[in-house]
């Protein structure tokens, strides 16, 4: 199996931390460059709205600007010390933007944690790994979180 490069899509959830020690020991195991990345919302293209005091686009720099500030941290924590890993923040749909970078940077692997989400929580906000899985070009590994078991229907 050749993998020279391993996308890793996170939201910093708890899941994405488990996923995160999946993604390093196989980026180290095979020498692969690991690409990680954070999709973040914008909220300029997403509203239409204006909110008092706040003008949007200041609201969309603060927006950004964490997010960069979490993705750092995130790196930090989970990947420091590896020396074939870079980090891009991207704003967008995150099923999207994860698939638009996994074909830019010619991924051969995604490694991506889900949230294990059932009944109203996942109709209501969906499964962006599941949406990954399905219409990736590269294999996708899905790790979930330990307890987390899809309902029966």
């Amino acid at each position: 199996m050749k993998l020279e490069r391993i996308l890793f899509p996170t939201d910093f959830s708890p899941g994405s931390d488990l996923a995160a020690r999946y993604a390093a020991d196989l980026a180290s195991q095979y020498g692969a460059e690991l690409i990680v990345v954070h999709v973040f919302f914008d909220v300029i293209e997403g509203t239409s709205w204006y909110a008092p005091q706040v003008p949007l686009h200041d609201l969309s720099h603060e927006v950004e600007e964490s997010a960069r500030r979490q993705l750092d941290a995130f790196c930090s924590r989970n990947f420091q010390g590896m020396e074939k890993m870079r980090s891009h923040l991207i704003k967008g749909m995150a099923d999207q933007e994860i698939l638009k970078a996994a074909e830019a940077e010619k991924a051969d692997l995604i490694v991506i944690g889900t949230h294990g989400r059932t009944g109203l929580n996942r109709v209501l906000f969906g499964s962006t790994a599941e949406k990954v899985v399905r219409r990736a070009d590269c294999p996708v590994l899905s790790v979930r979180l330990p307890g987390h078991r899809k309902e029966s229907p």
